[in-house]
């Protein structure tokens, strides 16, 4: 017999769920954590994105970028024409829609520039990686692990490699350094 079921009506047992009084109450709380989640999704997956896809997320505001700034420079170009011809008085302000919407053009591809600056570099930084250090990295393991392809480094023995890999080529510049002083000692 359930313990629940041997209490009297009215009463509550530890054993049991309680619904609440007005479940039309939770439902907007429950909309706004969905919400809250959905959002802390989506912006982690904008930082999950590579270089290369946020350069082709931003092609699409580029194109709008660049055909709002042509339509403003005609609509200038036109109200200059018809100035200059003598159909309409000289405008006293003058229109900044141009100088905005070209500053916003700009402003994207700065930052498609950025994003395959980026890329560039860490593609020289994979090749050379490659060509020093052809054993593989796992960056997601702590342990040591051999992979299908063969052995592997965690991501803190890679550190202890680079770091030994800089400090060796820092002592053979400081030896190169001295080296170049003893041929020629400064006078």
């Amino acid at each position: 017999m359930n313990i629940s079921s041997m209490q009297q009506p009215g009463s509550m047992g530890m054993g049991q769920i309680t619904q609440p009084a007005n479940p039309q109450l939770t439902q907007p709380q429950q909309q706004t954590q969905s919400q809250g989640q959905q959002q802390t999704q989506q912006q982690q997956a904008q930082e999950k994105l590579d270089n290369i896809s946020k350069v082709k997320s931003l092609i699409g505001s580029l194109r709008e970028s660049l055909a709002v700034a042509l339509k403003t420079a005609a609509q200038t170009l036109h109200q200059n024409s018809l100035v200059d011809v003598g159909s309409l008085k000289g405008i006293d302000s003058p229109d900044h829609r141009f100088n905005k919407n070209m500053e916003e053009f700009y402003s994207i591809c700065d930052q498609i520039e950025l994003h395959l600056k980026t890329s560039i570099e860490c593609l020289s930084q994979n090749a050379s990686s490659i060509r020093y250090l052809p054993i593989s990295v796992i960056p997601t393991r702590t342990d040591t692990v051999a992979t299908q392809e063969g052995p592997a480094l965690s991501y803190p023995q890679f550190l202890m490699t680079v770091r030994a890999q800089v400090m060796h080529t820092q002592e053979i510049h400081d030896t190169l350094i001295s080296a170049a002083r003893m041929i020629a000692p400064t006078e």
